[in-house]
């Protein structure tokens, strides 16, 4: 289920990147001081580490990160680790020039990804580059959020209706917080799990009442660069 919620997510932003022109690119996104162009960079690098992390032996030690774990409050998100993502995105989109640069690039990434990914056996370990030890399904529920998250950014930036699928959603859904509560959070608000998602990452405000509801239901909430 992971794999393929993966697959699917990555497929949709595929496609809704290929559909952009130059202009939209340039469009400013939530994430400031990154456009489209760079937020889609960001995203393409978070993918891009696939490969290689596959092509490395096992790590060798002890302990494993869980995909929550993964997102604490760390030298990780840092202001200079903050700094250079921001830059190292804005480089990475600079060297490319026009939209359809931009969608080959990331469809490309998207699918060595996608074959690192189905050649991997189950129970692979991999190291993160912040030095996390992780089962390689705990890690792509990482790159899930980041898939998902952003898509939402994206959508903003755009101005358009967010488009995540339904199997990303449920794996976000469930990395930010139990499924009973979730549950039980979508009910007392009537929020569907994309709303959700989008108040319990900062994506869209909460209100004073749906901020009681969320503290309710205790929330862990994730460290997010």
């Amino acid at each position: 289920m992971i794999r393929e919620a993966f697959g699917a997510e990555s497929r949709r932003l595929s496609e809704v990147v290929a559909g952009l022109d130059d202009a939209a690119f340039t469009q400013p996104t939530p994430c400031d001081p990154w456009t489209v162009a760079d937020l889609v960079y960001h995203v393409r690098m978070t993918m891009g580490r696939l490969p290689g992390m596959l092509d490395a032996p096992d790590p060798a030690g002890t302990g494993l990160v869980t995909a929550a774990g993964y997102y604490r409050g760390d030298q990780r998100f840092s202001a200079g680790t903050n700094d250079e993502r921001i830059r190292s995105a804005q480089r990475g989109a600079a060297d490319l020039a026009g939209a359809a640069a931009w969608a080959r690039d990331f469809d490309e990434a998207r699918q060595r990804a996608w074959v690192a990914l189905r050649a991997a056996p189950p129970g692979r370990v991999v190291l993160t580059r912040h030095g996390d030890r992780m089962l390689l399904v705990e890690f792509l529920r990482t790159r899930i959020l980041e898939l998902a998250v952003h898509g939402l950014d994206l959508a903003a930036g755009l101005d358009c209706a967010p488009w995540m699928t339904a199997p990303a959603a449920e794996v976000t859904e469930d990395l930010l917080l139990p499924a009973a509560a979730a549950a039980w959070l979508r009910a007392g608000t009537g929020w569907d799990r994309v709303t959700l998602i989008a108040g319990l990452t900062g994506r869209r405000p909460l209100t004073p009442a749906e901020t009681e509801l969320v503290q309710s239901a205790g929330v862990g909430w994730l460290a997010l660069g």
